[in-house]
């Protein structure tokens, strides 16, 4: 079988020539001192990479009380393990470190007052039963 016709080689030399053929001519003038542009680069990407972590600080109050309904589901949840633990005679100590992290964090404010007392509640549990287990 034989192909006839252009190849993609010949298509793709054919603008690099007339780009070459291109009158100009570059030329550098002795009198100015050369400038570092690499200064001026790497300050503007710190203050970009800056701008981008100060945004990601940002927080809308939806996402706080999403976050906060989040930690409190968490806690719920470990304590419902805890319960469970507790009926079946089999408490770990791996649910007393769970419970522990999950206390972490209930306390902050959303701004919503009864999310608040809510998980004011739930903080309340969590504390009770790791001073039952003797956890500070």
């Amino acid at each position: 079988m034989r192909i006839h016709g252009s190849n993609g080689t010949a298509l793709a030399s054919a603008p690099a020539t007339a780009r070459r053929s291109a009158g100009g001519a570059f030329t550098v003038s002795e009198q100015e001192a050369p400038r570092n542009s690499a200064a001026a680069g790497s300050l503007r990407a710190v203050s970009t990479v800056d701008a981008l972590i100060a945004l990601q600080g940002v927080e809308t109050p939806t996402e706080r009380k999403k976050r906060a309904v989040a930690k409190g589901r968490k806690a719920l949840d470990v304590l419902d393990t805890l319960k469970l633990g507790l009926l079946d005679g089999s408490v770990d100590g791996s649910t007393l470190a769970r419970l522990k992290v999950a206390a972490e964090g209930l306390g902050e404010q959303t701004g919503d007052p009864g999310l608040d007392s809510v998980l004011g509640e739930i903080d309340l549990r969590v504390a009770v039963e790791l001073a039952k287990a003797g956890i500070r």
